[in-house]
């Protein structure tokens, strides 16, 4: 399970990425950056990652988020993180990026924030 997986699907005007595997040098994050790139080249900015099937990120994949963060933002849009596993939450503190990220635990709750 070397490789990021990426499902789209759609609620209202936000994009949801429901992910599994792993984000991380090579393969993960250029996936990951790709599919970013892509939705803003369509015009859609808010994006939601769901990231509970994301079982390991490294610091590539931790740098790709906050690139992807950054892209998002420049365009006027919202990226917003979803179902983080415990490691995923304590590797965020860690880098203090958990302030930097809205975080959700629930897909119901985070699509309402986008109001």
């Amino acid at each position: 399970m070397a490789e990021l997986n990426i499902k789209e699907r759609q609620a209202g005007d936000v994009v949801i990425l429901d992910m599994g595997g792993r984000i991380t040098i090579g393969e993960g994050s250029v996936t990951l950056r790709t599919a970013i790139r892509r939705l803003l080249e369509e015009g859609k900015k808010r994006i939601l990652l769901n990231l509970a099937g994301v079982g390991y990120i490294d610091s590539s994949g931790i740098g790709e988020l906050v690139s992807s963060y950054t892209a998002i933002g420049k365009e006027g849009g919202q990226l917003k993180l979803l179902n983080l596993t415990q490691k995923l939450q304590d590797l965020l503190a860690i880098t203090k990026l958990l302030t930097v990220f809205d975080v959700y635990e629930s897909e119901t709750e985070a699509l309402n924030s986008y109001k």
